[in-house]
């Protein structure tokens, strides 16, 4: 994208002007100058400005919007390339990512599949083992799909006999995924092809002869990364066939914004179509009979509680559920019946259900106790088992299967442990490792500990604190958050971010009102009107920080993504004080024009309806593009994406546009635009390393932290 030809063409619209001084001893930033539009439109009474509307523009298709881009990167990797340390982190980040990484194995017919990255490979390779104690080979290598490492490997599924393998491709990190199937046996990929799938998952029917999978409509070639999404529908392919002729499973043409995704029954006799208007858990359950899709009925009709499904047994469908259980319960439906007959199998706690699985003739429920996991056993009538022994404070995953299990597997992760595989035996109970990652470091060098602050409201909210032991006293630190759509942050591990840590940085990762750590209530406190509560209670966390002494007050930086990255924006225009760097990631910025853009329509059940007055009235007040004002801003760098489909780049290009024209300090305030990247998945092992290294010599150099190898 970085095309010269184009931007000698269009010179007069990014010709670059001279910024003050970044401080005394830098010399002055050249930002492009970004062309402003007289547009203006009035909504409900209030006159909104948006000159930088174009730049909303795809970068694929318009020249000039691709010449704004090459002028920026121009500017950020120059600036970039002087800073500090940045060498010196990407050589050790490399050294912390050469480690092998594996994942959740999957048991199929004898056969166990499993992704393994061998450390600096840019995509993770599945294997398969043809039986426990086989030797492994290799069934799928995405590392030879793409030049650049960028086209990655996202789900897949073997049919229940292990014989066949569906697997879905992502491109340069866009939403849209091409699904082929494979022989195990030969490794040979047949011939079926299914395309425009995006948020769907992969279910095969019992028999292995063909598949459910969820696709939209065709889009036009100029709208395909930028146009809505609506219009979601259900279909079945069977093997060895064109997908032309893939039957309509379900479908809802009378209400086009609905989602379905579909699962079928552990029994194989009915599929379950869980439809969804949003991000909010708020499902609609329909059962159809997979013998004869025309039978059919609706389980649970209103959009209006969580419904999970976590197997079956004896007649009976378990679920979670927050049906008159804000942090959750497990209850179980008879098979011919519907919500009205539900009984609750374990009640709701103080912690939240997290998950839970129907597993060798028992239930296996995963709790988030103050934002880290605990898993406990039950009988299938609800009796309480124990608990399953855990290594510490952290994050597990997994727990795949079904009733006639033995066996399951799990990960656990903290801050500073890598995921690690074990084994659960579900006969004898007995936990054992499966796969353990090699390091080079010492976790114990590192201290994890929770602390509880009080946001403005008095609102307890709980927060990680990571260094190593023999950091003491005020240091750089770099707080994290995201508060937002029922997203609980728990605990895991990053090398990116252990390289921060080894230096004598501190990270800090705030539980902010928004996400689900403590249920539906934590969840609504911090959407709609209630989103200022989000901002307060990160600002509350840093402040806290600064009181605890644990950083000074020019040694604090911020960091989110997506919504997080809307956090950071948003915190930032309100306390520009507060901190000195700031990097928001992939952000929704324009708070006012986010509903019209690929999957955007979905998050009005977080952040309201920007055509409506009520939500308009509360989301220009903290809108990040509307919301910049003259004052003595921290460095900020803006990171995204030019091929991002889910927050679109226009977001991010508006935002750090408006800022530089913006009389906001001396600090620089530059943005960061990947090319052939999207909005995170599937982002190859060198661009992360690349990216990584980038923001945290940025957030150094402003918070003073030293890099040692200079």
């Amino acid at each position: 994208m970085r095309n010269r030809a184009i931007l000698a063409a269009l010179l007069g619209t990014v010709a670059m002007t001279l910024a003050v001084p970044a401080s005394a001893n830098e010399a002055p930033i050249a930002y492009p100058v970004t062309e402003k539009v007289d547009t203006v439109e009035e909504q409900f009474g209030v006159k909104v400005e948006d000159p930088y509307r174009w730049l909303e523009n795809d970068v694929r298709v318009d020249p000039k919007v691709a010449a704004w881009v090459e002028a920026q990167n121009k500017v950020t990797d120059a600036y970039l390339e002087t800073l500090p340390g940045r060498a010196a982190l990407a050589k050790r980040m490399r050294a912390l990512y050469d480690f092998a990484r594996t994942g959740v194995p999957r048991e199929a017919g004898g056969r166990y599949f499993f992704t393994r990255n061998s450390g600096l490979q840019n995509q993770s390779v599945l294997y398969v083992k043809d039986s426990a104690k086989g030797a492994e080979r290799v069934l799928i290598d995405p590392n030879a799909w793409a030049k650049d490492g960028a086209t990655a490997l996202d789900a897949w599924v073997p049919s229940e006999d292990g014989t066949k393998l569906i697997y879905s491709i992502q491109d340069g990190g866009s939403d849209w995924r091409t699904v082929k199937v494979l022989d195990v046996a030969t490794g040979k990929v047949l011939e079926d092809e299914v395309k425009w799938v995006k948020f769907s998952g992969l279910d095969w029917d019992k028999a292995g002869k063909g598949f459910y999978y969820s696709r939209f409509p065709e889009p036009d070639k100029a709208g395909e990364f930028q146009s809505l999404n609506t219009n979601q529908e259900i279909r079945y392919h069977a093997l060895g066939t064109p997908q032309s002729a893939d039957p309509l499973i379900y479908a809802t043409p009378d209400e086009p914004q609905l989602n379905h995704g579909a699962e079928v029954s552990d029994d194989g006799s009915f599929l379950l179509v869980t439809s969804s208007s949003g991000t909010d858990e708020r499902y609609r359950l329909t059962m159809i009979d997979i013998k004869d899709p025309a039978k059919r009925r609706v389980l649970v009709p209103q959009l209006k509680n969580d419904w999970r499904m976590a197997g079956m047994a004896d007649g009976r469908i378990y679920f979670t559920t927050n049906k008159d259980a804000p942090r959750l319960k497990v209850v179980a439906m008879p098979i011919d019946g519907d919500e009205t007959a539900i009984q609750t199998v374990v009640p709701e706690t103080e912690a939240v259900i997290d998950g839970a699985s129907v597993l060798g003739g028992r239930l296996v429920v995963n709790y988030l106790k103050d934002a880290h996991d605990v898993v406990k056993l039950f009988d299938l009538s609800g009796k309480a088992m124990g608990d399953l022994p855990l290594p510490g404070i952290g994050s597990v995953g997994g727990f795949q299967g079904d009733l006639d299990s033995k066996e399951t597997f799990f990960s656990y992760s903290s801050f500073n442990r890598p995921t690690t595989i074990y084994r659960y035996d579900l006969a004898s109970g007995a936990v054992t490792p499966w796969a353990e990652p090699k390091l080079a470091f010492n976790p114990d060098d590192y201290k994890v500990e929770q602390r509880f602050y009080a946001s403005k409201d008095g609102t307890k909210v709980p927060m990680f604190i990571v260094r190593k032991k023999s950091v003491t006293g005020p240091a750089p630190t770099l707080l994290y958050g995201y508060g937002g759509f029922n997203i609980s942050l728990t605990p895991g591990f990053s090398p990116t971010r252990l390289a921060w840590l080894e230096q004598g940085g501190v990270f800090v990762q705030a539980n902010i009102r928004g996400g689900g750590e403590y249920g539906k209530a934590w969840h609504d406190a911090g959407r709609l009107a209630n989103k200022q509560n989000v901002f307060d209670d990160f600002i509350a966390a840093g402040e806290f920080l600064i009181q605890q002494g644990i950083t000074g007050k020019d040694q604090l930086a911020i960091q989110g993504g997506s919504n997080g990255g809307l956090l950071v924006g948003a915190v930032v225009n309100q306390r520009p004080d507060l901190f000195a760097a700031a990097n928001a990631a992939v952000g929704v910025m324009d708070m006012l024009r986010f509903d019209r853009f690929t999957a955007g329509r979905y998050w009005v059940d977080d952040y309201g309806y920007p055509n409506k007055e009520a939500d308009f009235r509360t989301l220009i007040k903290y809108s990040p593009y509307h919301t910049i004002r003259k004052a003595d801003y921290p460095a900020v760098l803006v990171s995204t994406a030019d091929t991002d489909d889910r927050v679109v780049p226009g977001h991010s290009f508006k935002y750090t546009a408006k800022l530089q024209a913006t009389e906001a300090g001396d600090k620089p305030h530059l943005i960061r635009i990947e090319t052939r990247a999207g909005h995170g998945s599937g982002k190859p092992t060198d661009k992360i390393i690349e990216e990584s290294s980038d923001i945290y010599a940025f957030i150094a150099h402003f918070t003073g932290l030293k890099i040692a190898g200079e």
